[in-house]
């Protein structure tokens, strides 16, 4: 049998121990930081790494594994992974393509519903009472539901609205004529679906091509007092544009599982601040002005996050790692 060296980073405990049971015979080390350019040498001499949505496998860090043909990440996103440096290098990289389709679009719907409801305001009184002042919320039904993105996380999302009686448009570059019949939506321009949405749910890929799909110039034309869930990527949104659109009123809430600049506010990736250029600490501010506020639900990159999940994510990954052995890689988005 061959043997691999493999690190995973970004790992609890519990997935160490299932990953160590499935992978009998082979080198395996943990880590529960996340790889990046300032640790990649301590693995230097392994031929393959597993690592999570919070890892950077840029040009700095794959020069710093020479030894390095096989990544795995745990993750169907890979904006964090230098695809063309692996192709270079004829290193063969995989993911996670399918493992929380339904859990992310529940979780758009669970930040969408804590904003229309007001539960996020809910507080005990000093009299240990609750007060009702203030959470009159709002019904979904009969609202229109833009879903920007209609993919396979995308159409969970359409179908959590139909069930809550709302009217669905929806923007994607791939019209699948089928899902739209039977799940009753219309596809539309991405102008169109902002001029017309009450709530407009992101679950577009992030890429050259999607990076600040909102931006400063159509944000304007989002139907004001809109509702914007991002439970996708941080950089589909230019957050300058959304903090200009929450404080001119034209978006009246936003439930976000991801911001752009997250890395200053997540525990697992923050740096320390007084290590932080000015630009950094321009963009923590920014960050922390918008999720600050009252109408604004911010989340820590959690979307995914379940049990069933995440078991999903270790399955698919051992999957992965199993197929790579046997010759034939499977789920590969960058090959020799």
């Amino acid at each position: 049998m061959r043997i691999l060296k493999i690190a995973f980073f970004e790992v609890k405990e519990w997935e160490e121990k299932y990953l160590s049971e499935n992978l009998p015979g082979h080198d395996l080390v943990f880590y529960s930081e996340a790889l990046t350019s300032e640790n990649a040498d301590r693995v230097k001499d392994f031929d393959s790494v597993s690592v999570f949505v919070f890892s950077e496998v840029y040009k700095e860090a794959l020069a710093k594994m020479p030894n390095l043909k096989f990544i795995t990440t745990r993750s169907t996103g890979f904006d964090h992974i230098d695809l063309e440096g692996c192709k270079t290098r004829n290193i063969v990289a995989c993911n996670v393509p399918f493992y929380g389709d339904n859990t992310v679009a529940e979780h758009a719907f669970a930040l969408l519903l804590s904003l229309t409801r007001k539960i996020h305001k809910i507080r005990m009184t000093e009299h240990k009472t609750f007060a009702m002042e203030g959470l009159k919320g709002t019904d979904l039904k009969g609202k229109t539901f833009g879903v920007v993105g209609a993919g396979r996380i995308g159409l969970y999302a359409v179908k959590f609205a139909r069930g809550f009686g709302m009217n669905v448009l929806a923007y994607d570059i791939i019209f699948n004529d089928f899902a739209r019949e039977v799940l009753g939506y219309k596809y539309v321009s991405l102008e169109e679906l902002l001029k017309n949405s009450d709530i407009i749910s992101l679950h577009a890929p992030y890429n050259k091509y999607t990076h600040h799909m909102i931006n400063k110039d159509n944000i304007k034309l989002i139907k004001p007092g809109a509702i914007l869930i991002n439970s996708s990527r941080g950089g589909l949104i230019d957050t300058d544009a959304l903090k200009y659109a929450l404080d001119e009123g034209i978006i009246s809430a936003a439930g976000l599982d991801v911001i752009e600049g997250e890395e200053f506010l997540i525990e697992e990736k923050m740096k320390p601040r007084e290590t932080l250029t000015d630009e950094e600490k321009r963009i923590l501010q920014r960050n922390l002005e918008i999720i600050e506020r009252e109408n604004v639900i911010f989340t820590p990159h959690v979307a995914f996050n379940t049990q069933e999940a995440a078991q999903r994510i270790l399955d698919t990954t051992l999957s992965n790692i199993k197929a790579y052995l046997e010759g034939h890689p499977e789920n590969v988005i960058a090959e020799i």
